[in-house]
């Protein structure tokens, strides 16, 4: 039922002026012919009273040929009954009147009814409708005239016929012209729509946005201006809130990018002075040395960190990548085979298309990439898990997939996986420790090729799916000229 009731605002009003209008009509109607009826059996009746029993009264006396009965219209019923039994009845034709040929049923009818003088329709079998009136006669008899109410009822349908035709164009012109008026009245808000898609259209998520949308019509006096005057209310506290967002990104970008640049030069001279300790001559007692090699293995793990970090604000600032020819299936194998040789445990599985599969990008980014899929793989799963790298040719695109057979990810953190510092520890078994950038690099720097990642998992199964444009459609990119 509800796929005819209409959905839009111009539909309802339409089909609601519509629905009224019909009301009315048929409202109208009604009391037309409630009144034409009354009006045509008036008439009747007062044909009744001039005829008074004069027709009948002839038939009392067998004069059915005098100018009595040439006086009365087509039609005309007369009847007497005596003694609780018709007598005689007659009918008046265009030639002459003639005896009336009532059933038994018609008979009954007309010997029933009260000699009052009160007009009353009835349904005669062999006659059709009639309006009759009795009357007492001079003999003790009842002297019963009627006339045929064919002329009212005709008359009164062919006015009903005219009111539904009428009333049917009156509906569609107006269902027409409403349609019409209503489109012109809804502009505003049309328009108030047609400025919400095009924000909806806009890169809101990140970066600077430029919110200069808004709604032409603001007329405080109509509906649809105070909701224009609303919605770009709302437009500009949001375009302010972005473009503070904005700012808090920038300040925070650069300092990411500034504090990582200023701590490479002293955790490098730690690494350094830890090393070179670590190497002298001089005896050191057990404790010592121990202190140095956590030094050293907690500064390069911060020295990753920091590279990690820096890379990222390079990533989030545009900052240009290099643009070569790249073969993802000559990565994918040197990429797998590091990884066998750093978790031997697990079963590397390799599936390459027959011919070589090549894109425009930075072959150590994307190196990295492959690298940062694997070593999730590795570090999440347990061991004998089987790891399956993909690469294959799609529609305009190169595809690289991850698959693994491990626990699987939480639904409510495939999303969260890829942001900053982001664990997984319940949904995966973790051997040993991770930045939680990992997949947060492997984000931007699929972004800053131009291309896409998603993640499917369930327990048993997970797949890390890429798609970079391939070589002949990477000229879309802006962010990555030539390398020089």
């Amino acid at each position: 039922m509800s796929r005819f009731v209409p959905h839009t605002l111009r539909g309802r009003l339409v089909a609601g002026v519509l629905a009224l209008l019909a009301l009315a009509c048929a409202a109208v109607g009604v009391a037309t012919s409630f009144a034409m009826n009354r009006f045509l059996m008036g008439r009747v009746d007062q044909q009744l009273s001039t005829i008074g029993g004069r027709y009948a009264a002839s038939l009392e006396h067998g004069d059915r040929s005098g100018g009595d009965t040439r006086s009365q219209a087509p039609g005309t019923l007369g009847a007497r009954v005596a003694g609780g039994v018709l007598t005689q009845g007659a009918v008046v034709t265009p030639y002459d009147d003639d005896r009336a040929r009532l059933s038994g049923g018609d008979q009954a009818v007309l010997v029933g009814l009260p000699a009052d003088g009160v007009p009353r329709t009835v349904s005669l079998s062999s006659l059709h409708e009639y309006r009759v009136v009795a009357v007492p006669g001079r003999d003790g008899d009842v002297l019963i005239t009627g006339l045929p109410l064919h002329e009212a009822e005709e008359t009164l349908r062919r006015m009903q016929v005219f009111e539904v035709f009428m009333f049917g164009a009156a509906l569609a012109v107006t269902g027409v012209a409403g349609a019409v008026w209503v489109r012109l009245a809804l502009r505003p808000l049309e328009r108030v729509a047609a400025t919400a898609r095009r924000v909806t259209r806009l890169p809101l998520a990140s970066g600077e946005v430029a919110l200069t949308e808004r709604v032409p019509d603001t007329d405080p006096r109509t509906e649809a201006g105070q909701v224009g005057a609303a919605f770009n209310s709302m437009l500009g506290h949001v375009g302010e809130a972005l473009t503070r967002r904005h700012a808090v990104e920038q300040r925070l970008r650069a300092f990411a990018a500034d504090a990582s640049h200023e701590l490479r030069t002293p955790l490098a001279a730690i690494r350094g002075h830890t090393e070179l300790a670590l190497r002298g001559a001089e005896p050191m007692p057990e404790g010592v040395r121990h202190a140095l090699d956590r030094i050293d293995a907690e500064s390069g793990r911060m020295s990753e960190l920091v590279a990690d970090l820096l890379l990222l604000a390079r990533l989030d600032a545009g900052r240009p990548l290099a643009r070569d020819e790249v073969d993802l299936t000559k990565l994918a194998i040197e990429s797998v085979g590091d990884a066998r040789a750093a978790a031997p445990a697990h079963r590397w599985r390799l599936e390459l298309p027959e011919e070589p599969v090549t894109v425009q990008g930075d072959p150590s980014r994307l190196r990295q990439v492959i690298t940062n899929l694997l070593t999730n793989a590795g570090m999440h799963t347990p061991d004998g898990t089987a790891v399956t790298l993909t690469v294959r040719r799609a529609p305009d695109a190169a595809e690289l997939t991850v698959t693994d057979g491990g626990p699987g990810i939480p639904p409510d953190m495939q999303e969260e996986i890829f942001e900053r510092f982001s664990r997984v520890d319940k949904g995966r078994s973790r051997a040993s420790g991770g930045t939680g950038l990992g997949l947060a690099i492997v984000k931007a720097v699929v972004a800053a090729h131009g291309g896409t990642i998603g993640v499917e998992s369930r327990p048993g199964r997970t797949a890390f799916r890429i798609r970079l444009p391939d070589a002949e459609r990477s000229a879309i990119w802006g962010r990555m000229p030539e390398k020089p």
